[in-house]
């Protein structure tokens, strides 16, 4: 395959979302032949198993996205200790009905940042843990928790520290042989 898709699924809905940023950031660390593209999850219905026969078309697009990438990209706050019920609902939508899956089978990277000094450990394991459930092959290691600093990020969003460069760089360097190992 020489052109990999990769949704990008972002756990949090806030107009300067660190973790939009972190994902912006990684994508430009990337090589050429891995192509993202970030899901929208903002319009979505809260889920209801009633709509399963007849779901909304923001949730029909999230679908057809997910379904159409080789690999997903997870990058999430954590809300009290856990995923944000945002990134829990588009889940949700997309795992249904029973044995219609998007997810199945689609490797994963997970990571993200927050201004907790445990970064957004807690909710990537309950995400690790909810995706092992739908099939989702995720990297494990290295492990990405990283604390928000101010020196972070520029004004235009870019990373602005040589050093997360480098260590976010490393987990993009694990994180291409997996997507590639497991793609379908």
């Amino acid at each position: 395959m020489s052109q990999y898709q990769i949704a990008v699924i972002v756990g949090s809905l806030r107009r300067d979302s660190f973790n939009r940023k972190l994902a912006n950031a990684l994508v430009k660390l990337a090589p050429p032949d891995l192509s993202f593209k970030e899901v929208g999850i903002a319009a979505l219905p809260l889920y209801n198993q009633d709509d399963d026969a007849n779901p909304a078309e923001s949730v029909q697009q999230m679908k057809r996205e997910i379904k159409t990438a080789q690999g997903l990209l997870f990058v999430t706050a954590e809300y009290n200790r856990s995923v944000p019920g945002v990134l829990k609902n588009a889940i949700d939508h997309a795992s249904r009905p029973y044995g219609e899956s998007v997810w199945a089978g689609k490797p994963a990277g997970v990571l993200g940042v927050s201004p907790g000094a445990i970064g957004t450990a807690v909710a990537q394991q309950h995400l690790r843990g909810i995706l092992a459930y739908l099939d989702v092959p995720t990297l494990g290691q290295p492990e990405v928790f990283l604390q928000m600093k101010q020196e972070m990020f520029d004004e235009q969003g870019n990373l602005s520290n040589v050093d997360t460069e480098k260590f976010l760089q490393n987990w993009m360097n694990h994180y291409v042989p997996w997507i590639k190992k497991h793609a379908i």
